[in-house]
């Protein structure tokens, strides 16, 4: 029987997120593929997200099944990459990270900041070299911007240097916070040319790289199975065929955040349906006063308002999916959408901790891993705060950036 009174005999609904069925949306062969990762997220990842999660540790495990999913290279034409629109990157995006935002991070480094570098900075040489490999995922790559003492400042204030040595480069400095470092295979390293002061973009090879080397950072509590990185370039040389080709400055770079900042758009839209889902189906079957705790006024606003930020969230993502496959996509539509996107997952996931309270603190319970990862997306690919005056300097023609 399901939760509630006796005299309740009717199945409760499922509980789903997609209230407005945008996977519906998608042409057959994209549904499809959408309905693989789903089946692929919550019969592979799901059962042991939780264990991982709370171990700190990478599922390796899973690789092999997650190469066989054939999503490399998503959104990317040529190359071996799968292609697609960017609608579908979005949603797939979206149902990993309803499932586990970590492995959202996980395939969001490799699959746009790696590949979308090379894709939007490379020569045509070095795409064929490299792409085909990284979207059958049998090298896997992280991207090396923040640096310790430099996050937001990205772009005019970079400590890492590269300097020309001939035919080859030197870098020197020190990258933080960086997903997949630990054990990837390549890093695009931004660095600050001492020739020009323009940033630059470098494939370097981690595991065959003298001084290389990356220091795991540990005790985190937010996304805890993406294992970061600390990376340090001890004199590291770097052959020019390897340096990124058509990155010449930051605004080259800034071509990479675009399509990745408004990725954790999707990444915290479906955090939210993940701590939703698990909530509502707690209150379908918490039993207080001798009902179902969901059969409340109380509960029953709550889970409305949580619905409306993901469904709002989803709207506007569908819409900036639709102008990056134009090809209108400006960095203020990513920015506003970063930071609308993480502020809603902020107050769903609270929400969603609040309705199940005190075991909203645990992780078996799901919610308490969404809440907790929560807080990385708010921060990562640009603060809240630096995305609303990229914004605010689209609207009104002023910087306020100092």
């Amino acid at each position: 029987m399901a939760a509630g009174t006796k005299k309740d005999t009717k199945p409760l609904p499922a509980p789903n997120s997609d209230f407005y069925q945008f996977a519906e949306t998608l042409i057959p062969e994209e549904r499809a593929l959408l309905d693989k990762v789903r089946t692929f997220a919550e019969t592979k990842i799901a059962p042991i997200v939780d264990k991982y999660w709370a171990d700190d540790a990478f599922p390796f495990e899973l690789l092999p099944a997650f190469k066989e999913l054939n999503i490399g290279g998503l959104g990317l034409t040529g190359y071996g990459c799968t292609g697609g629109s960017q609608k579908l990157f979005g949603l797939i995006a979206m149902e990993f990270a309803r499932t586990d935002a970590s492995t959202c991070t996980f395939w969001g480094v490799h699959d746009g900041l790696a590949m979308g570098s090379i894709y939007l900075a490379g020569s045509e040489e070095q795409k064929q070299k490299w792409l085909p490999p990284m979207a059958r995922m049998e090298k896997i790559g992280c991207f090396g911007l923040t640096e310790p003492l430099v996050g937001s400042g990205a772009a005019g204030g970079l400590t890492t240097t590269a300097t020309r040595d001939g035919d080859t480069w030197i870098l020197n400095g020190q990258k933080k916070w960086i997903g997949n470092a630990p054990w990837c295979d390549i890093s695009i390293i931004w660095a600050r040319d001492v020739a020009d002061n323009q940033v630059k973009g470098f494939i370097v090879e981690n595991k065959t790289t003298p001084g290389f080397s990356v220091e795991k950072i540990e005790h985190k509590i937010s996304l805890k199975i993406v294992q970061n990185g600390l990376i340090t370039l001890d004199n590291c040389r770097i052959s020019e065929a390897n340096r990124l080709q058509e990155g010449h400055s930051f605004r080259d770079t800034a071509r990479v955040l675009r399509m990745t900042r408004y990725m954790v758009g999707w990444a915290s839209t479906g955090c939210q349906m993940g701590a939703y889902e698990a909530a509502l189906s707690y209150a379908q079957h918490r039993l207080q006063f001798g009902k179902p705790i969901a059969s409340f006024q109380l509960i029953q606003d709550m889970l409305a308002k949580m619905l409306a930020n993901i469904t709002a969230c989803q709207c506007m993502m569908m819409r900036l999916a639709q102008l990056d496959d134009e090809g209108k996509l400006l960095d203020h539509h990513a920015s506003l959408a970063k930071s609308f996107c993480t502020a809603k997952m902020r107050e769903t996931v609270s929400w969603a901790r609040e309705m199940c309270g005190a075991n909203g603190i645990v992780v078996d319970y799901k919610v308490a891993r969404f809440f907790a990862d929560a807080e990385a997306l708010y921060s990562y690919e640009g603060t809240f705060q630096m995305q609303n005056l990229i914004v605010g300097r689209a609207i009104t023609g002023f910087s306020a950036f100092v």
